[in-house]
């Protein structure tokens, strides 16, 4: 089996797929770590080099890898679902699960003046981020809504 989940950038996609993982004694993949393995660069490297384009086709790629692999707990970035047919592939190969999480809480683990690592999301304020977010949510929340199985964090 496998179970993939998704959901917006802060949702606790790695984190809890880490624990789901050891819960049920199957291997665990972070995407965004993948992507690195295969293409041998980091994600802000990827982004600055070739743009966002490039990172969602490399994306793709090794989510239909990934999903090869069984058993399997797979923590999805952000956008993953939202480009190319992957959504359909994640409902047809495994379990899906969309993570949600409170817009204020996303911007309160999200947020950081110095940001390197997500960079779709480095923001000047709290608010600029806020907005940002808002708005990525919005696109998003289509795709995610997809997923077999929602669970939403009160945090």
């Amino acid at each position: 089996m496998r179970i993939v989940l998704v959901g917006m950038p802060g949702a606790g996609k790695s984190t809890w797929g880490k624990r789901l993982s050891e819960k049920l004694n199957y291997p665990f993949l972070d995407l965004d770590d993948f992507i690195c393995d295969l293409s041998g660069k980091t994600i802000p490297q990827i982004f600055k080099e070739h743009g966002e384009t490039h990172f969602r086709q490399l994306e793709q790629k090794a989510l239909q890898k990934a999903l090869h692999k069984s058993p399997l707990v797979l923590a999805c970035g952000g956008g993953t679902p939202c480009f190319f047919d992957n959504m359909q592939q994640i409902l047809q190969k495994s379990l899906s699960v969309y993570l949600e999480v409170p817009l204020d809480e996303l911007v309160n683990r999200l947020y950081d003046p110095e940001q390197t690592e997500r960079p779709l999301y480095k923001a000047e304020s709290q608010e600029a981020l806020h907005v940002r977010l808002s708005r990525t949510l919005h696109d998003r929340k289509l795709y995610y809504q997809q997923a077999r199985i929602h669970w939403k964090m009160n945090v």
